[in-house]
């Protein structure tokens, strides 16, 4: 298999958690110009690696899609427009990255150098998308996996938007079916605070694949088209809270599963439903969001159902320490594990101890 390849085999002894530095943005500054955390995801890792559960050699690091792959999922003419500016009325500007300053929402991007921005904001953003395809497989392999990064859900085959460049939703399921011939039917279960309106013009009259999508209705994207491929909708209204919204979770969520029984569950986990993010409207508590992908895991793990989750949305600082202190959760209640991990992980630990000890020992004995 080549290094290329976006299904690679993986170590034992790493958790089906999946994260590169690589995922972080940082483009002369223009990212602090969008409410979006873009350090949010090596900020998760650090919270995971500080509570003890994993370290750099613990996690998997994906691959980033070729030209080739993207184009599984993408059009050509929609990677094009990434590439190069809209025609304006005095012509084509070549180099300028019109297009992405749309999609990220920061519009004095348009007048930075393409190449800059295909390497400080694309090039993260297709990593990501790498991630969410091998989630699929690990999930595959022991029965849930993770990706820190992800959940572009605004994007379809021939748009983005929202911040979301790349269908990473759409290119993991089409893997799966063509990976996996025992996948016939996959559920996306949708919890970010904003319509998956992307995989849902992507999958529009799959029978194979069922969305629940539960949201704000007041708020973007509004795409009604999009719409008619929720196979389950709960359309939310401002404010909601932890008590009306964890019960909307557990009923559809149960419903659902019960309804389509699928054979892998893809759970897009955006944390922009916490109370005060400036874009998503809802007024739900960290512990609440907590509950809900603990909600989600529990349904998943009781049916035996493989689980991908993804981290999607989130626009406020404290999101990473509430994805973290999640997924820390889900490890506490056994809801997610990996038991050569951990043991890996405890035994490098006992092996830094001791050299710390010898250390100690050495330099009291040379005074």
């Amino acid at each position: 298999m080549s290094n290329s390849e976006l299904y690679f085999d993986v170590e034992d002894h790493r958790w089906p958690i999946i994260y590169s530095p690589g995922y972080n943005i940082t483009c002369l500054g223009l990212e602090k110009l969008h409410p979006f955390d873009s350090a949010k995801w090596g900020r998760i890792f650090e919270f995971l690696r500080e509570s003890g559960m994993v370290d750099e050699s613990t996690i998997v690091a994906p691959r980033e899609p070729t030209q080739e792959q993207l184009l599984k999922v993408h059009t050509k003419r929609y990677l094009d427009s990434l590439k190069i500016s809209d025609i304006l009325n005095y012509g084509e500007i070549p180099e300028w990255s019109f297009k992405v300053a749309s999609i990220t929402e920061v519009p004095v991007a348009a007048f930075c150098p393409n190449f800059i921005v295909n390497r400080r904001v694309l090039r993260p953003l297709r990593l990501q998308m790498g991630g969410t395809v091998l989630g699929g497989k690990l999930a595959m392999e022991q029965k849930w996996a993770i990706n820190l990064g992800g959940g572009f859900h605004h994007c379809s085959s021939d748009n983005g938007g929202g911040f979301c460049a790349y269908a990473d939703i759409t290119l993991s399921i089409r893997y799966l079916f063509e990976k996996y011939p025992q996948i016939k039917k996959v559920i996306i279960i949708d919890l970010d605070a904003h319509q998956g309106n992307g995989h849902e013009r992507d999958f529009m009259e799959d029978p194979k694949v069922f969305i629940l999508d539960i949201y704000n209705r007041r708020i973007y994207p509004h795409d009604g088209f999009a719409k008619r491929a929720i196979t389950r909708r709960v359309e939310l209204d401002y404010y909601v809270q932890d008590a009306e919204y964890l019960a909307n979770v557990e009923k559809n969520v149960s419903r659902a599963l019960d309804e389509f029984q699928p054979d892998f569950i893809l759970y897009n986990a955006g944390t922009d439903i916490l109370d005060g993010d400036p874009l998503g409207g809802l007024a739900i508590s960290p512990e609440g969001i907590i509950k809900r992908d603990e909600i989600v895991f529990s349904q998943a793990r009781t049916r035996d159902i493989p689980i991908l989750m993804v981290t999607s949305g989130g626009y406020q600082r404290n999101n990473a320490r509430i994805i973290a202190d999640s997924i820390i959760n889900l490890w506490r209640k056994e809801l997610i594990k990996c038991e050569k991990a951990e043991e890996f992980l405890q035994q490098r630990q006992r092996v830094n101890s001791d050299s710390d000890a010898d250390a100690v020992k050495k330099k009291s004995k040379s005074k």
